[in-house]
């Protein structure tokens, strides 16, 4: 089923087109600043007492964790030239700048934070705790996990690592803290917890970002690319988007961040500069639960494969796309094609689990992807390819590994 969350990026960006100010929205929402003000907002207490020095096992105050890691978060600015249409239909270059936040991650200069906030640069700068600017290379960038690494020349600066830690053992209610840029505002702080898990959003391809993090900690336009930290000072994730709401494009509640084992997996290609190859299907699939248990499926659990996108891998080893239009309670569903129930033996409970298995492997990579058709079993040798920079247009479907 299609989903009705509208999570959206959350880099600043100011246009300027013909000497007037204009509010854009890019992988933006609203108006960049400058503003040099240091803002610290504590929601509620990550912890009410100081820790003992030597009380094993403590949390770490929100105070705490801004002494220590504030001065590793950066503001980062990109000059941005947009391909745009003029009120009468021409196309023309505006030119502006986005702003967000990133994380320095190694006393060689090296900082993360989210491609959305450099993406189409053509030039970026960043701030540091003292107020020194430097100019930043952006040495790799994966649109599909909307991560990007810059690095500034470390030459006379006292640089601030973060510590990075994990998501992987994170509960909800942990509490955390995102420290970062919301309207300008330079190196504010924010507290929450962790209120869910294995969300998923959109990268800058289109494609989906799995197992990302849910937080209540005050998110806004500007935060992008800062880092969410644990109560033992460790980044945990990369704040990348929030909820919106029905009109709101500021914080309610609902921010996203992209969890930090994922970019800790693709350094060492962003460092190296190489393109990140994340692999590729080519179907669109819909999870099959209980919702569609008025279709009489054979089995109650899998990937209902709608769309095979020609010439894709799917295509070359020969995995059905459906081709019965359907209705379910308002919702539209093609019938007919595969139902994916395992791949290399790993079985295959909805589109997001076999769209989050596709993408932990990379171009190249032999899957052996089992399926259900005309009430037989059959399993397919596929070669992935890599995942192309936008989402080919399909049908409304669920997710497209």
């Amino acid at each position: 089923m299609t989903k009705s969350r509208s999570p959206w990026p959350i880099a600043l960006f100011s246009a300027l087109v013909g000497g007037v100010a204009a509010v854009a929205l890019a992988a933006a929402v609203g108006v960049g600043g400058g503003s040099t003000t240091t803002t610290v907002v504590q929601q509620s207490p990550l912890s009410n007492v100081r820790p003992a020095a030597d009380k094993a096992g403590a949390g770490l105050t929100a105070a705490d964790i801004y002494k220590t890691d504030g001065t590793g978060v950066v503001f980062i600015r990109a000059n941005v030239v947009e391909s745009t249409t003029s009120a009468f239909g021409f196309p023309q270059q505006q030119q502006g700048e986005a702003t967000g936040s990133g994380f320095v991650i190694g006393k060689d200069g090296t900082i993360l934070t989210n491609a959305h906030v450099i993406d189409g640069a053509t030039k970026v700068t960043v701030q540091f705790a003292n107020n020194k600017t430097l100019t930043a290379k952006v040495v790799g960038k994966d649109r599909s996990s909307d991560i990007a690494l810059l690095k500034v020349d470390p030459k006379g600066m006292n640089l601030t690592p973060l510590s990075l830690g994990s998501a992987k053992d994170v509960q909800v209610g942990d509490p955390v803290v995102a420290i970062g840029n919301p309207f300008g505002l330079d190196r504010t702080l924010t507290t929450g917890v962790v209120s869910a898990k294995q969300r998923q959003i959109q990268g800058l391809n289109g494609f989906a970002i799995d197992n990302v993090i849910q937080t209540d900690a005050a998110i806004n336009p500007g935060n992008s690319g800062g880092p969410l930290i644990d109560s033992a000072g460790k980044v945990i994730g990369i704040n990348s988007q929030i909820e919106t709401g029905s009109s709101s494009k500021g914080n309610v509640g609902i921010g996203f961040a992209v969890p930090i084992d994922t970019a800790i997996k693709l350094l060492p290609q962003l460092k190296k500069g190489a393109t990140v190859t994340t692999g590729y299907l080519g179907i669109s699939a819909r999870t099959i639960d209980s919702s569609l248990s008025g279709l009489n499926l054979p089995v109650d659990a899998g990937a209902l494969v709608e769309v095979v996108q020609p010439g894709s891998p799917a295509a070359k080893a020969g995995i059905k796309a459906g081709d019965i239009p359907a209705q379910l309670n308002g919702a539209s569903v093609t019938l007919g094609g595969d139902i994916i129930v395992k791949v290399d033996n790993k079985t295959i409970t909805s589109s997001d689990g076999l769209s989050s298995y596709i993408a932990s492997k990379k171009k190249g990579d032999t899957v052996k992807v089992e399926v259900i058709r005309d009430g037989k079993h059959r399993t397919f040798s596929v070669v992935l390819a890599e995942r192309p920079q936008s989402t080919p247009a399909t049908p409304q479907t669920q997710t497209t590994p």
